[in-house]
């Protein structure tokens, strides 16, 4: 009888003991879907996708190219140029559309390394040519002032105000300015010495593009 007895006992501990052995990989398989659950939500920041490109407004798109100008990072510069129009480089505020340069993306990556000298326009003041490497022009009629820093800033409305005809909505019906501005330097010229850089950008699709870069002051 005792035999017995012990016998039942056994089998009695056997079954609790599977029991308790089965609830234990079920948690652990409920602890382990958590964390899969959690690090799938981890890769989404505010319901986007970590892996999404970033869809930027006009504004954005025009103080990271500003950014990029200060710093000559050409080969980022290439993917916000264009792709069908290219970028056309004006030194003063009115737009020549026959005469001034312009690049394709592919070619702006090249530019900063090119020795060869462009005739870009004509001077204020003389009418000579202005006939400079990209480098000479960049310095003089694209970042020559800390832009990233303006003063004032715009979007479709012109700020520096001078001689020069704006006629950069005809040339550009649908393109967004995004104006960078500095209403002056020095006391004793009254505001003369403004400068601006404006940004002509077009949007296709989601994305924005630039197809201008307008560099305007005070002109005879």
């Amino acid at each position: 009888m005792r035999k017995v007895y012990c016998f039942i006992v056994l089998i009695i501990v056997t079954i609790v003991f599977a029991g308790c052995n089965n609830n234990t990989q079920v948690n652990s398989t409920n602890s382990n879907d958590s964390s899969i659950v959690e690090e799938k939500d981890d890769n989404k920041v505010n319901g986007t996708d970590e892996n999404e490109e970033e869809i930027l407004t006009v504004e954005e798109t025009a103080e990271h190219i500003v950014s990029l100008l200060s710093t000559k990072d050409f080969a980022e510069l290439e993917t916000l140029v264009h792709p069908e129009k290219g970028v056309r480089f004006t030194p003063y505020g009115y737009v020549n559309a026959e005469e001034d340069q312009v690049f394709s993306s592919k070619e702006v990556v090249d530019l900063w390394e090119n020795d060869r000298s462009f005739l870009w326009g004509y001077y204020d003041g003389t009418g000579d040519p202005i006939e400079l490497t990209f480098q000479e022009y960049y310095s003089r009629f694209v970042y020559d002032a800390d832009y990233v820093n303006a003063k004032e800033r715009s979007i479709n409305q012109r700020l520096g105000q001078g001689n020069s005809l704006d006629n950069s909505k005809d040339i550009y019906p649908e393109g967004t300015v995004i104006e960078f501005h500095f209403p002056g330097f020095d006391e004793k010229y009254e505001g003369m010495d403004w400068k601006s850089l404006r940004l002509v950008l077009e949007r296709d699709g989601d994305k924005w593009f630039l197809v201008g870069i307008i560099h305007d002051q005070w002109t005879i």
